[in-house]
């Protein structure tokens, strides 16, 4: 008897045998998926979200497609420790993430971790309490008490704060005709996000050129498949509305769509916008959400009740129900590219997207990027150009302020040609905005006595001056310290001085010449998120009279009363070894002073260089984007330069010096001969040093058609092993040169 017992005990309680196994794809930098068994009670299928022990933890990871180990016997392996109520991976989304991680050379893992962002999300939201009404009546019917039953008369139900909000009554009342038993307590599935957009809210506001780029990009929603369309339009010329239509066409379509944008402060703006069209905004997906708003968003875009996401790059990764859609907003804009981790450029992998689950995808731009032009012009995108401003206004007058002929005060930053300009526009009542891309008080400090330069301790890099918060700052670690009234090195004191200017020393020089003017300072290292937006509010009600900005101001926003914009360097950007610093200096300048004259008031933009004759600034003033373009392209085919050329960097970075250069030089002494590819260096990077690591660069150089991943994987698979502190960094199609 007691053995019976003893083996029913174990049948209970022991776990059920595994019958097959199947591969998972765990969040870690490992090159494919580990097998697993499946218990004999789960059901779960290619793309299902699940849990299992990795080492002594239990992490998340997705069912994948590959086979798995052949002839392992399930019971040798580890079991799934459970499968998450959540709809699985989509194939077309498990295709996006083994090419991306293919495609820059990163472990499939790590690329499914990022469309796996909200672990909460994955099971299912508990439903939340709530009131429906019964057939029993109050004791006495208050006007209060009749307009709450009216409304829930419908047999809905209703959250207490819902209905007394809907009813215009306290929650006291509805509190009441529940003690007397008019309502029930009911159980009711969490509320959306966000409302669902109607496409046909508002009556979209288009003129003659933006009705015919909308008809063209409806055109291409309605064909299906996949294509690309490039809405090439100056700052100002409706490119959003343009767009919206899509937005709209692709919701009647019973489609989800995706509305990439570079910056979080640009949001705000456009959320209004984007209400006032649809008559409800679109779920927000970026880095300044609460982790809470995080897993609401992820689960309902899974599941389909989120329809529109505007997001920043991470967004590209969220594994939609049903996608119809994506817009690159400002795709130009080098935030789009992630470098950290997986190295990627969100603008190229939309197109990837849309291209494996065969949707169409928009690129936006005033400016649009070289690649982008490129691909206009030999057909592969569908370019749709709007020349004109919307509705009255004109493009600003543009002029060259020659700072060799009008140079500014002693001590000063800005030519007397500005500072006339700037007080004429705030005579008028109108605004007016200083650009310069360059944080803090001054990028330098030194001892006037001994010469002494204050550098990060970590980095090869100047402290930056930040006045405001009496601190000196490192932009690349973050490394700060106070700043001090004596040379460390000779112990003097009063003789620091600043060298060059940062937008704090700017607004200093603007508040000695306009004392009563009203001045902001918009840059990223002095608010958050919450305050640049209410700065930005601020200006757009005409509660400012300067704005003094970095490249924050640059982008997206528009200032009714703003009709002077001043460069107060037009040469920073020029200033290094990039090989797209002209493209992205005009870029840079021309949507800043795009910011003038958007509301038709008569608007001009005054640029203070050293350099009045380089292509970029007669370009600019002239208004001839086309002949830049077609200079630029020329001279990128001329150096095989992307994109007819393709470019991928390795950073080598160590604790010590000799380390990281001799394992930079072993990769390159393993490299494959393979005609068409170059690899060059390894040399110091710019930046040598960074958060106490050294680092050196080697940079691979090939045609169009090389394939540089087969080569890195070569190189990789026959250099030195990374060991002790050696860590080797791919970047494909790298971006940035530092």
């Amino acid at each position: 008897m007691a053995k019976d017992s003893s083996d029913l005990f174990g049948a209970l309680f022991d776990p059920p045998s595994p019958t097959r196994t199947v591969p998972v794809l765990v969040p870690m930098p490992a090159p494919g998926p580990y097998s697993y068994a499946v218990p004999e009670d789960m059901v779960v299928e290619t793309g299902s979200v699940v849990q299992v022990p990795l080492g002594p933890r239990q992490v998340f990871g997705v069912v994948w497609d590959d086979a798995g180990e052949k002839g392992v016997d399930p019971k040798k392996l580890r079991p799934i420790t459970k499968s998450f109520e959540c709809p699985p991976l989509k194939a077309e989304m498990r295709r996006f993430v083994d090419w991306v991680a293919a495609y820059t050379l990163s472990p499939p893992g790590l690329v499914a971790r990022m469309a796996l962002r909200a672990p909460a999300a994955f099971d299912p939201e508990p439903m939340i309490e709530g009131l429906r009404l019964t057939e029993g009546r109050p004791e006495r019917l208050t006007p209060a008490r009749e307009r709450v039953m009216e409304l829930a008369a419908e047999g809905h139900g209703w959250t207490k704060s819902g209905l007394a909000h809907a009813a215009g009554v306290s929650t006291s009342v509805v509190d009441g005709l529940v003690k007397q038993g008019v309502f029930e307590t009911v159980f009711l599935p969490a509320p959306p996000v966000v409302a669902e957009p109607d496409p046909d809210y508002a009556e979209p506001r288009l003129e003659g050129p933006q009705k015919q780029a909308a008809s063209e990009i409806l055109e291409d929603v309605r064909k299906g498949g996949f294509h690309v369309s490039l809405i090439d339009g100056v700052t100002g010329s409706g490119k959003t509305e343009v767009y919206f239509e899509a937005v709209a066409e692709t919701l009647r379509q019973g489609r989800q769509v995706l509305i990439l944008l570079p910056e979080i402060a640009l949001t705000a703006a456009f959320l209004e916008r984007f209400q006032d069209r649809f008559g409800a905004k679109p779920a927000e997906w970026h880095s300044d959400l609460s982790p809470r708003m995080r897993e609401k968003v992820w689960r309902q875009a899974v599941t389909g009740e989120v329809k529109v996401v505007a997001g920043a790059r991470s967004a590209l990764f969220l594994p939609f129900d049903n996608l119809g859609l994506i817009i690159v907003d400002e795709e130009h804009d080098p935030a789009y590219k992630q470098e950290d981790r997986v190295f990627y450029n969100a603008r190229d992998m939309a197109v990837v997207r849309a291209r494996i689950a065969e949707f169409p995808v928009v690129l936006v731009s005033a400016t649009p990027s070289v690649e982008s032009q490129v691909n206009g012009s030999s057909g592969r995108y569908n370019t749709i150009h709007l020349h004109t401003r919307f509705g009255d206004a004109a493009m600003p007058d543009l002029h060259l302020v020659d700072m060799r002929r009008h140079p500014p005060e002693r001590g000063g930053f800005l030519s007397p040609v500005l500072l006339r300009g700037i007080g004429k526009t705030i005579e008028k009542g109108e605004q007016a905005l200083l650009f310069l891309n360059r944080r803090g008080y001054a990028p330098l400090t030194l001892c006037r006595v001994c010469g002494h330069r204050f550098q990060c301790p970590q980095c090869s890099s100047w402290l930056v001056e930040h006045r405001f918060r009496n601190q000196l700052q490192c932009h690349q670690c973050g490394h700060s310290e106070p700043t001090p009234d004596h040379c460390p090195e000779c112990g003097t004191f009063d003789h620091l001085v600043a060298c060059g200017p940062g937008v704090e020393r700017i607004a200093e020089e603007v508040e000695k010449h306009f004392p009563e003017a009203r001045t902001i300072v918009l840059s990223s290292d002095l608010m958050g998120v919450k305050r640049l937006r209410l700065e930005l509010e601020a200006i757009v009600k005409g509660e400012a009279d300067i704005v003094i900005g970095t490249q924050l101001v640059a982008k997206g926003h528009n200032f009714p009363l703003m009709t002077l914009v001043g460069i107060v360097d037009a040469d920073l950007g020029l200033a290094n070894g990039d090989p797209r610093a002209a493209e992205r200096t005009f870029q840079l300048l021309s949507q800043v002073t795009g910011r003038a004259g958007r509301t038709g008031l008569k608007s001009h933009g005054l640029l203070q260089t050293y350099q009045p004759q380089h292509p970029v600034m007669q370009a600019i003033v002239s208004g001839d984007a086309a002949a830049f373009y077609e200079r630029e392209i020329v001279e990128r085919e001329k150096a095989v330069l992307p994109p007819f050329g393709r470019l991928a960097s390795i950073i080598v970075s160590a604790d010590t010096r000799a380390e990281a250069e001799t394992h930079a030089r072993g990769l390159r002494a393993a490299a494959p001969q393979v005609t068409g590819i170059m690899l060059l260096g390894p040399a110091e990077a710019p930046l040598a040093l960074i958060r106490g690591r050294h680092r050196f660069r080697l940079l691979v150089h090939g045609r169009r058609n090389s394939d540089m991943q087969s080569f890195l994987r070569t190189l990789l698979a026959n250099g030195p092993k990374e060991r002790g502190s050696v860590h080797v960094q791919l970047d494909i199609d790298p971006q940035s040169f530092l």
